[in-house]
């Protein structure tokens, strides 16, 4: 696969984007980022709320830089949503994602290129409809991110990926088995068109858990991008190999 370098500094760029960077957690190595970890919030949140989660990771991987994305519509009741519309039916939801997705790629292009690295040292972290911005946007990058992470989120049906996936990352999807905003079993079926369309989609479920991400699915999505950015390439084959699919959870069934 050939890989995509981002643009040099100097290279034109929207500058207007309805994106724009939120907070973040540059890397603790104190020099040039290595990797580019860029955490989608869910909506009613900003940034602010997923940046949180990278104070758990940033620790073992020094050389990332941990950036939250603003989304660009006020929601209802405060905060913020990556669609429009907050219809929920699947029509609306892939036309958000129509919407959205475009300029989310052009500001991942920008934050690539202000810190001269390729999409291999890019991972997505998404949480609801960040999760599914994630999914959408990073399997139709002109070349592929190194991972994908999405907790409690799905790609509708309506999202015609078969027609339009340009890229195959690791994916992990994280989920409470007591979504009732996002049900567990729309996951499921994400997990498996994804699987069909030859993407290495692994899952972990969550017993006991709602709309919500809880400690040991934090712990499980930083030891997944370590492995992946951290010890890659040798532990690449590590992550293949370490089966996320939701079964092996089933052991833990601890409600937080």
């Amino acid at each position: 696969m050939t890989t995509h370098v981002a643009p040099a500094a100097g290279t034109e760029l929207p500058t207007d984007l309805p994106i724009v960077a939120g907070p973040k957690i540059a890397a603790l190595s104190c020099g040039k980022p290595a990797w580019l970890v860029v955490l989608l919030h869910e909506e009613g949140a900003d940034g602010q709320r997923v940046i949180d989660l990278a104070l758990n990771w940033a620790p073992e991987m020094p050389k990332a830089d941990f950036l939250a994305a603003e989304a660009p519509f006020p929601a209802e009741g405060g905060g913020r949503r990556w669609f429009a519309s907050d219809a929920l039916t699947p029509e609306a939801i892939s036309e958000g994602l129509a919407t959205t997705g475009p300029w989310l790629d052009a500001f991942l292009d920008r934050m690539l290129a202000e810190r001269r690295l390729p999409d291999s040292h890019l991972a997505l972290v998404g949480f609801s409809q960040g999760a599914m911005l994630a999914l959408h946007v990073g399997l139709r990058r002109a070349a592929s991110p190194a991972l994908i992470i999405g907790f409690c989120g799905a790609l509708p049906e309506a999202d015609d990926l078969a027609g339009e996936i340009r890229a195959r990352p690791p994916v992990l999807l994280i989920h409470g088995e007591e979504d009732s905003i996002v049900p567990f079993d729309q996951m499921v079926a994400t997990r498996e068109r994804l699987k069909a369309l030859g993407v290495p989609a692994k899952s972990m479920r969550r017993p006991g858990l709602g709309h919500a991400i809880d400690d040991d699915g934090i712990l499980a999505a930083g030891t997944v991008l370590a492995a992946t950015l951290v010890k890659a390439p040798a532990a690449k084959a590590g992550h293949d190999d370490h089966d996320h699919d939701d079964h092996d959870h089933d052991h833990d069934d601890r409600d937080h």
